[in-house]
């Protein structure tokens, strides 16, 4: 079976299917299990540093005396580190090997967590986040290469379910984790908490992913240049995403040009890959319309996640809740996630359909969304009680028959026949999730910045002076505040004060709601677009009696 993606036949499905299983190991040995373990250990610690630095700011500025503006590009550095990392990722994965990569970029990792919390210099702090993102970029990638090039094809539902389990318990625990640090440790622990868990992986790695040897030299030699444009035009462009609403998009001579200049790079790189082909880059699969509806359907699953990272937490943060208090709203959802990923991927070896169980996870979430929607400027964490186990549901059966449907894919759209197409095929998707991610979450803060503006003007149009309720209203707080103020104009100026907070307060509550709504209605869209995947010629039930079938043939 020739391993190149170029080729425009592939194997029949069965034959495929079966040689690939026969690639793998027939048992589970200790090398594979923590192998698992380091794949896992990988995406979560990726996604739970990032959700920390968001939790963690505000203690952040306080300890560098920064302000707003400063504060803005904390988190955007990282993240933009991690976009760069990318691409660039598939040369370094294909010219070096994922393992010996993988071992250096967590040790440097390691390194970087431990003194952050030390850094008292805004510059330094920046140049050492930058590092942090350009290390921690590695993971996502190569660890998603490696399940895919590894691990026995008939475990892979339950190590897709630990993987979903992971990553999206990360976004969900990390409000509570913080508090409970700041509470009883210091905020210091949120990066010292990467530091902790991350040598674990490499451990993991170590001893669960095979050394290789650098690969022969091919010709035409690869070439850097493409993918470094590739790299700075992801960089360029989530950097602007992530700064927009904050500098006032176009408005802004630095929007733009952080906009233009990734443009610029990114037809760049177009032009040098038509120029010169990097013989580590494999594209031909990308181009399979499964694969970009799936890269789609991440986009919006990643939208899906605001609900419960951005907008419950905000519904609760305008009204002066901490951290831990707000945890308890997301923690249930994090909860019965792996007791769900686990039945999810139980239903997958069933021969159940990936697409299925990817739209009842989506149903669930819109469900859980609708009954959010009841949202009123009364409720705390536990009101959200009754519709965060709904959400679990749904995010881990969307996000388990997400990331199976993409496996399939690979499979049998031929990007797991060498390691340079499953490295290309691994940062498609590494991309996509990013930049969904970031796409989701300057949409949904545009939406709630001018959806409480809209929403307030609408009800100051009913609270008018002159009018007797408004009136009335005001000057019946004026008499409950005047025994602690210092005379009547004092009085009314704190009354006005808090009809002003009860009026925003309202616009607010509504704002929610409506995103709520805007929740629901992408899951609408998202199973519109699923209607349209193509089913693979083999489900995960076919895999597994395939590898058993071999597994007894060797036996």
């Amino acid at each position: 079976m020739s391993t190149s993606t170029n080729q425009v036949r592939l194997p029949p499905p069965a034959q495929l299917v079966r040689g690939l299983a026969g690639a793998a190991p027939s048992d589970l040995s200790r090398a594979p299990l923590l192998g698992i373990l380091g794949v896992i250990v990988g995406a979560g610690i990726v996604t739970l540093t990032g959700r920390m630095l968001t939790l963690g700011l505000p203690d952040l500025k306080g300890h560098l005396g920064i302000g707003f503006d400063d504060g803005a590009w904390i988190g955007s550095v990282y993240n933009c580190a991690l976009m760069f990392m990318g691409p660039l990722t598939v040369f370094l994965g294909g010219w070096l090997g994922p393992r010996r990569i993988l071992l250096v970029c967590a040790a440097g990792f390691t390194l970087i967590c431990c003194s952050l919390p030390l850094i008292h210099n805004y510059g330094f702090l920046i140049a050492a986040l930058i590092l942090a993102g350009l290390t921690s970029g590695t993971f996502y990638p190569l660890t998603l290469t490696f399940a895919l090039r590894n691990i026995p094809l008939k475990y892979l539902p339950f190590t897709l379910a630990l993987y979903a389990t992971f990553v999206d318990m990360s976004v969900n625990i990390a409000p509570s984790l913080y508090g409970w640090y700041r509470d009883h440790f210091s905020w210091q622990w949120m990066f010292w908490n990467s530091a902790v868990i991350t040598p674990a992986m490499m451990i993991c790695i170590y001893y669960g992913i095979p050394a290789v040897s650098p690969p022969k030299k091919s010709s035409p030699a690869p070439s850097l240049k493409g993918l470094l444009y590739a790299s700075l035009s992801f960089a360029l462009l989530f950097a602007a995403l992530d700064q927009g609403e904050r500098l006032d998009w176009w408005r802004s001579g630095l929007f733009t040009s952080l906009t233009v200049a990734g443009l610029i790079f990114l037809l760049a790189a177009f032009v040098r890959r038509l120029r010169g082909p990097n013989p580590l880059i494999q594209l031909t699969f990308l181009l399979s319309p499964n694969t970009l509806l799936m890269g789609t359907v991440l986009l919006l699953f990643r939208f899906c996640l605001l609900a419960t990272i951005i907008v419950i937490p905000q519904s609760l943060t305008v009204k002066g809740f901490e951290a831990d208090q707000i945890g308890p709203a997301v923690v249930w959802t994090a909860a019965a996630q792996l007791a769900v990923a686990c039945a999810a991927a139980l239903l997958l070896l069933r021969k159940l359909d990936s697409r299925l169980l990817m739209a009842v996870g989506f149903a669930c979430i819109a469900c859980a969304c609708v009954m959010n929607s009841t949202f009123t400027s009364t409720w705390a964490a536990e009101n959200y009680y009754r519709t965060e186990l709904l959400m679990a549901v749904g995010q881990s059966f969307a996000f388990v028959g997400l990331v199976a449907t993409i496996v399939l894919n690979a499979i049998f759209s031929g990007a797991m026949l060498s390691t340079p197409a499953v490295l290309t095929y691994s940062a498609y998707f590494h991309l996509a999730r990013l930049f969904g991610g970031q796409l989701g979450v300057a949409l949904m803060t545009h939406f709630i910045a001018h959806g409480e503006k809209v929403h307030s003007n609408l009800l100051g149009l009913h609270v008018q002076h002159g009018t007797w309720i408004t009136d009335g209203g005001v000057t019946a707080l004026a008499a409950g505040l005047f025994a602690k103020s210092s005379g009547i104009a004092a009085a009314t100026g704190s009354a006005l004060g808090v009809v002003g907070g009860r009026l925003r307060l309202q616009a607010y509550t509504l704002t929610f709601i409506d995103g709520f709504h805007l929740i629901a209605f992408a899951c609408v869209l998202a199973l519109l677009v699923i209607a349209l995947v193509g089913k693979s010629p083999l489900d995960y039930g076919d895999v597994g009696a395939s590898q058993e079938g071999i597994g007894r043939q060797n036996g």
